[in-house]
């Protein structure tokens, strides 16, 4: 509660926490400092005094969500990303951002950063819990004994001990304890233990270690708060009745990384089951939601969820409609590229409405300024509007993966085997040949980019209008996102071009097609590079997960595998094309009069011929 009386402003709270969220609104509501003002680069204007009226009062509703906070993962970006020469600051910022969004509860990073960041986190109040791939938040055991079988049938002892050491080195902290058991790099444990054979065994193993691990947490902590994720394998082991879980345990349900509540694609197997409480499931719930999301398919990482808000807002009015109230953690990654969705589902476990209808308008407003609110709301509204839809489902949107994995998903198996279709893409398409998973492709990513050029030109012609309020801030969030998506998928595209001419063996124009998809996805990157200006210098420096640069490097091992099949051996017919005259070709009494050109310099040379 905050109070004004006799020319002195208190602040009442229950506990720490609440007098930090005290502060925190002081601060948004008498100077204007907004809850994300570091990741989107609030102008703060210096003021001499403010008067807060006698008399004012404000007390804060108590949230609608018990623990609530963000997971900060695949944070490949904030690993290398360092702020004034520290790479700690940008930890901090995250934490307090997630502090003023009304957060109290992080996974503070993944494996490594999640032992390095959790002290931070603690010092500024927030609860600590663990990645359902590291329960107790224990070193992964292939780290501790890396030259050991991670095998709990084998090393029982060895478990508990780095079990124990974890309980000991966060005695000090506030913590929701997640336990549970997977296997060594966030995988079903019995890829490392194959003994393990049946469900029933399965789900036995999992049962002892949870109650072995619970067991250990209350001997420490009598009061100690449990949690665990029912997520991937784990929602089939406990639907199927082979998993007991202790009564006080706090069960996590799981979307599928595309903000729907139903389990998660595994490979080629998306069974789409049903991921919430019913009335049959009895104790205290929560769920684990991805804003962003890592999958090596169609998932958005580096870009925002290709979803509405409305779709987001029905999905999490349903968590809690269903009793998942006791628990949110949210998959952030990288936090700056989702902050329009991070700061929708702050305001759902806050008060459990986020008046979805009007909320695109009320953040540019809040972050663009009120002369702008509403042309950048209106491109805001248009984001999932333009996203690929690549299946029947409402949340089959795409984001960047699926333009950047599956082109080299394709590129890869025309350079090694082109004879078969590629691998692992029957979740997406039921194409039997090479040929007809390329032309499935082409279709959707030639309209995909085709779709993206023209809002592109929609949110160019905006940036122009602004005022100076939010223009760098629509530079640097929207404006760069989409130009992301519009080179990508413009790679895809010709990257298809260039395989399906390559089949049909016109080579050369395939070699000149995927030189063309290399410049396009090297745009896409260069985008991204040229918005790190001031203290954002080198954030995206380490996008290695969609990893746009990636693409483009891939397509120059395309270019060489064509060059060498429609060139080779003695690569000189395609050079003399290029750099010879008509005369010049025609006679033959050398090969090869000058030194023979790189394949980029080559396609330079066809570039400025065509043009």
């Amino acid at each position: 509660m905050l109070s004004c009386k006799d020319n002195t402003l208190t602040i009442k709270a229950s506990d720490d926490l609440g007098f930090i969220y005290g502060i925190y609104e002081i601060s948004r509501r008498f100077l204007g400092i907004q809850p994300l003002w570091f990741w989107n680069d609030q102008k703060i204007q210096r003021r001499e005094s403010i008067e807060i009226p006698e008399g004012f009062t404000y007390r804060s509703e108590k949230p609608r969500v018990r623990y609530r906070g963000w997971f900060i993962n695949d944070e490949v970006l904030l690993a290398t990303w360092k702020v004034d020469g520290s790479s700690e600051l940008p930890w901090e910022m995250a934490f307090e951002a997630l502090l003023r969004l009304g957060g109290n509860m992080t996974i503070p990073g993944t494996d490594k950063n999640s032992r390095k960041y959790r002290a931070l986190a603690s010092r500024m109040g927030l609860y600590i819990t663990h990645h359902h791939a590291e329960p107790l938040g224990a070193e992964m055991f292939i780290r501790a004994y890396p030259d050991l079988e991670p095998s709990f049938a084998k090393h029982e002892d060895l478990f508990i001990g780095l079990w124990k050491d974890a309980i000991k080195e966060q005695s000090d902290s506030k913590v929701i304890w997640n336990i549970g058991f997977r296997g060594q790099g966030d995988k079903p444990f019995w890829a490392d233990d194959p003994r393990y054979d049946t469900p029933k065994a399965r789900g036995e193993l999992i049962s002892k270690i949870i109650r072995m691990q619970y067991d250990l947490v209350k001997e420490h902590n009598k009061d100690a708060v449990c949690c665990t994720n029912l997520y991937g394998e784990i929602m089939a082991l406990y639907r199927d009745g082979n998993l007991e879980l202790p009564e006080d345990v706090i069960k996590i349900w799981a979307d599928n990384g595309y903000g729907k509540m139903v389990s998660r694609r595994q490979n080629d197997d998306d069974p789409r089951v049903y991921a919430l409480p019913t009335e049959s499931d009895h104790g205290r719930h929560g769920i684990y939601y991805h804003v962003s999301f890592y999958d090596l398919q169609a998932a958005n990482h580096m870009t925002m969820m290709p979803n509405a808000p409305l779709f987001i807002g029905k999905e999490l009015s349903d968590c809690l409609s269903n009793g998942a109230e006791d628990f949110w953690i949210i998959n952030c990654s990288n936090i700056k590229p989702h902050l329009y969705y991070l700061d929708l589902v702050a305001r759902l476990w806050q008060t459990g409405n986020a008046d979805t209808e009007h909320y695109t308008q009320d953040y540019a407003r809040t972050y663009y300024g009120t002369d702008n609110a509403e042309a950048v709301s209106k491109l805001l509204s248009q984001w999932p509007e333009y996203s690929l839809k690549f299946g029947p489902h409402e949340d089959n949107r795409a984001g960047e993966q699926f333009a950047n994995h599956i082109t080299r998903m394709l590129a890869t198996n025309f350079v090694v085997d082109r004879n078969r279709p590629a691998p692992h893409l029957n979740w997406a398409t039921s194409a039997t040949t090479f040929r007809d998973q390329i032309i499935w492709y082409k279709e959707l990513v030639e309209a995909a980019a085709n779709n993206y050029e023209q809002y592109l030109k929609q949110c160019e012609t905006t940036e122009k209008a602004l005022s100076d309020t939010g223009k760098e801030l629509f530079k640097d969030s929207l404006l760069m996102q989409v130009k992301y998506m519009y080179y990508g998928y413009l790679g895809a595209s010709l990257a298809c071009e260039s395989m399906l001419l390559g089949l049909s063996g016109e080579y050369k124009k395939a070699f000149y097609q995927a030189g063309l998809a290399r410049e396009a996805f090297l745009a896409g990157d260069k985008a991204q590079r040229e918005r790190e200006h001031d203290k954002w210098q080198g954030f995206y420096e380490n996008d290695c997960e969609a990893d746009i640069k990636q693409s483009g490097f891939v397509m120059e091992y395309l270019m060489s595998t064509l060059r060498a099949i429609g060139d080779g051996p003695h690569y000189w017919a395609w050079q003399r094309d290029v750099t010879d005259s008509e005369e010049d070709r025609k006679v033959t009494l050398l090969l090869s009069t000058t030194n023979h050109l790189k394949d980029l310099e080559l396609f330079n040379l066809m570039k400025q011929k065509i043009c």
